[in-house]
């Protein structure tokens, strides 16, 4: 039985990217925060992510942010392993397609068209997307974010080595160049997206984590 043709490929493969790029630019930490009268764009770090979003506005707004971000990750990673694509099907394409919907999840969630291209740096939506296809690589990946965060209270410093910890899982506990390729561009993708993180890092500027019970958008917050 020889494999489906290239042709056969190149409309699930729009689809999957498409679907992927627009579930992830959903911009729920905007949503949110717009929803108690916040421009999330403007305070704090001035990033739609779970983190600003808690520092500025609470811990239950952070937590349904990080919930939503996770779950457009999985929606865009999850549903074409859920479809039948008719020979597509027989040959595991679905679970490739479900690699390239969460790639565009990621870019559509940092540079969302429906908040002028601006974004989070997709650590929630990587997560919720690596929960689907690969649970045990997300599952020593969120280990290792545990570890440092709580040693350091850094939480980009546990996002970045988080994600840096992906690929290495993938190469000792997955067989496939793919997986190897996917978790690489993901620990590439959030490295570049905490870069200026990185440099507040090695200057020693950059904010620990703070419990905070009663968030007032008006002060200022840290920078993630």
């Amino acid at each position: 039985m020889t494999g489906p043709e290239h042709g056969d490929l190149v409309l699930p493969l729009a689809i999957a990217a498409a679907a992927g790029y627009f579930l992830g630019a959903l911009p729920f930490g905007y949503l949110v925060a717009r929803s108690r009268g916040v421009n999330i764009f403007e305070v704090g770090s001035k990033s739609p992510g779970a983190t600003n979003v808690g520092r500025v506005l609470g811990k239950w707004p952070r937590n349904l942010v990080f919930a939503l971000d996770t779950l457009k990750g999985a929606a865009a990673a999850g549903w074409p392993l859920l479809v039948v694509w008719g020979a597509v099907r027989a040959f595991d394409v679905p679970s490739a397609l479900g690699f390239v919907g969460l790639g565009f999840a990621l870019v559509g969630h940092s540079f969302s068209c429906f908040t002028r291209f601006r974004g989070g740096k997709g650590v929630s939506t990587a997560v919720g997307g690596l929960l689907v296809l690969m649970p045990a690589v997300a599952a020593v990946s969120g280990l290792v974010w545990l570890c440092v965060f709580f040693a350091t209270r850094y939480v980009s410093l546990a996002s970045i080595l988080a994600a840096m910890s992906l690929p290495v899982t993938a190469a000792l506990t997955t067989r496939g160049a793919l997986s190897l390729w996917v978790t690489g561009f993901v620990a590439a993708f959030i490295v570049v997206m905490h870069r200026t993180n990185v440099v507040r890092l090695l200057r020693g500027t950059e904010k620990r984590f703070e419990r905070r019970r009663d968030a007032d958008p008006k002060e200022p917050a840290g920078k993630p």
